[in-house]
């Protein structure tokens, strides 16, 4: 019985004094509102908007030359032989997939494109939190955009100053 009361009083000053050693400082910060007020992001933007409506451009020009073909096959079927409707539908159905791959790669390429050129950004953001948070002393620096978190200091002032942001 002695043994295990000096065992719990041991355990509980070990883990006092682990506790002790380091206080946990908390940090969060708003990155998407970082991010809406940092001048590069205007040209990323438009850069990205430009690659999609060129996209959107040229699915509307595919669109439109299948609504003519489709059309065409629809005011003549009835006088085509049954060889010539089936390589009409086969011709409509190839064209079909292709449109439908065009859309899938343009938006890949987009995403693609988004995170190739926000990624510099997303670097330069998490090397001034990194500078703060050291700076500071933070144990843990959590992103508040996504979620709601209470407590801790919001650092996007220190951020904002670090990386010479009004």
């Amino acid at each position: 019985m002695k043994k295990s009361i000096f065992v719990l009083v041991v355990a509980l000053f070990a883990s006092a004094t682990m506790f002790a050693q380091k206080p946990v400082k908390l940090g969060h910060i708003d990155a998407q509102e970082l991010i809406k007020i940092m001048p590069e992001v205007d040209s990323i933007q438009k850069k990205l908007m430009a690659e999609q409506e060129e996209a959107e451009s040229m699915l509307k020009t595919m669109q439109s030359e299948f609504q003519t073909l489709y059309a065409e096959y629809q005011s003549k079927r009835d006088q085509m032989s049954d060889l010539i409707k089936q390589t009409k539908e086969a011709e409509l159905q190839d064209k079909d997939a292709r449109i439908r791959q065009f859309a899938e790669q343009a938006q890949k390429r987009l995403q693609d494109r988004n995170e190739e050129l926000f990624a510099p950004i997303q670097e330069k953001i998490k090397n001034a939190i990194a500078k703060v948070a050291k700076a500071n002393g933070y144990t843990y620096i959590f992103t508040s955009g996504a979620a709601l978190y209470e407590g801790g200091d919001d650092i996007l002032p220190l951020v904002k100053k670090e990386m010479g942001l009004k």
